[in-house]
């Protein structure tokens, strides 16, 4: 299972760019299912690996923003059977390495769910930075985007591959489950010359549209993150962002050839299935945003690509039905012959596995706080705020999601089947060892927006162009 941070659709095998360089995971699409619809069940870090490795849904479990899951309070969590232990009390070898869950998470319950667990970071701290790329003064560690000039043995994305390396290398006694996390590219965007290098063209800039969030709900508008831009705007700054989002990937993705790589020349390779995902997507500019944290495509859609060598019939085909990362827990248990525990939610995708084009008869769900939540279908996004307003998009018509159709009376039915899917009954938000949270919710309804219309009114007065309206 390899677990990439924060990679949106910026990769060949999704044509989210057109200057993206990921040949590795390009080559595994090819071999397996290529899920080109895929969604987080959270665009955050945290609620979205405690959804996926816990198998419940954030409005079933209460985890809705971030959280250091060691600091909750006692009996909140122990009903959930954690992904890799039920592999592990399956007769499964577990080795977990880097970003597993979201940090410092990886500690929960450690000892009892991996047999093997190494936590290389990102070895930020130590990199020679070079002068190419963008420095921000005073230094913001969020839109840093540069090359470093340290050898590759310095890097912990590049050990975290290699320590798998040297676990496929070694003869195993029982079946394994290997967890690799990638931590690129999560900011900051740091990463090998090399690989900053490969991209020396001018980069091409996103879909983009000035007056994107004027039809949009306050609730909406509070997430984008305005107060990223506006230092971004001033430093002109989003060019040599890009390229480090992009080299980043980059980096990542020969890492996951590494690990490939060690996996087809070992005797793993006929028996062993492989599932990649990124938690969550990223905005770099669109929708006037800067991160995740939203309920739009760029958050919400995500990599997800799974090659089981014994599946004759899907592979070397996409996937374009609406599949939400919910299902990966159900999912590898149903390919592996796992029996799950009763809470778990989703379903399997075995059955796309096999047939690709399978019609899927619910949409993905994305849920970001308590009361929002997002559905996505081949052709619509339908959003739902906690207080009430909504978004509604046509995906064939308008795949940058720049017309709101919700206030078209000529949609009231179509909203009406989509509001079918949404829940009806929501877990109260869990209080202990809550962490970042900033999203405008039902449990926190003004906040986020307050702090929004700041820095809008911030925006303005710098005379920053083009204007948000």
């Amino acid at each position: 299972m390899i677990c990439i941070d924060d990679m949106n659709d910026w990769c060949g095998f999704l044509g989210g760019h057109p200057q993206a360089k990921t040949p590795n995971m390009d080559k595994l699409a090819e071999q397996g299912v290529n899920f080109i619809n895929a969604h987080c069940t959270s665009p955050g870090c945290s609620p979205s690996r405690n959804a996926l490795l816990f198998g419940v849904e954030p409005h079933n479990s209460g985890l809705y923003p971030f959280y250091n899951i060691n600091k909750i309070e006692s009996g909140v969590l122990e009903k959930y059977m954690p992904l890799p232990l039920l592999f592990r009390e399956n007769g499964y070898t577990t080795c977990g390495l880097s970003k597993v869950y979201h940090n410092p998470d990886n500690t929960y319950r450690q000892a009892e769910q991996w047999d093997e667990y190494f936590m290389y970071g990102i070895g930020k701290k130590k990199t020679l930075i070079t002068e190419k790329g963008y420095h921000p003064e005073p230094f913001n560690k969020r839109t840093i985007s540069c090359p470093a000039a340290n050898p590759l043995e310095d890097f912990g994305d590049y050990k975290a591959a290699m320590h798998a390396v040297r676990f496929l290398e070694k003869k195993q006694d029982k079946p394994f489950f290997l967890a690799v996390g990638f931590i690129l590219p999560h900011t900051s965007f740091i990463m090998p010359e090399e690989n900053w290098d490969r991209f020396s063209e001018p980069i091409v800039e996103p879909p983009f549209k000035a007056d994107d969030l004027t039809d949009v709900p306050m609730a909406g508008q509070a997430n984008a993150q305005i107060y990223v831009e506006i230092p971004v705007r001033q430093d002109n700054a989003w060019e040599d962002i890009r390229r480090g989002y992009l080299a980043s990937i980059n980096f990542t993705d020969d890492n996951v050839g590494r690990v490939l790589q060690a996996l087809e020349k070992s005797p793993y390779a006929d028996n062993t299935i492989i599932v990649l995902w990124s938690d969550h997507g990223f905005h770099l500019g669109e929708k006037r945003s800067f991160s995740k944290f939203s309920l739009w495509n760029e958050a919400t859609r995500t990599p997800f690509i799974i090659l089981d060598p014994r599946n004759k019939t899907g592979n070397g085909k996409a996937c374009a039905e609406p599949v939400g990362l919910i299902n990966v827990y159900r999912t590898l248990a149903d390919l592996t012959g796992l029996e799950v525990p009763g809470y778990v939610d989703g379903q399997s995708l075995a059955p796309w596995l096999k047939d690709p084009s399978k019609p899927m008869d619910q949409p993905a769900m994305t849920t970001w706080g308590r009361g929002n939540y997002t559905l996505r279908t081949k052709g619509w996004r339908y959003t739902r705020y906690f207080d009430g307003t909504e978004e509604l998009y046509n995906e064939s018509d308008d795949p940058n999601e720049w017309t709101n159709l919700a206030e078209n009376p000529e949609y009231t039915a179509l909203k009406k089947k989509f509001a079918k899917w949404l829940p009806t009954k929501e877990a109260p938000q869990v209080a202990s060892g809550r962490e970042l949270y900033n999203v405008a919710d039902a449990d926190s309804p003004t906040k986020n927006i307050q702090a929004y219309k700041r820095y809008v009114e911030q925006y303005k007065e710098e005379g920053l162009q083009p204007p948000l309206d």
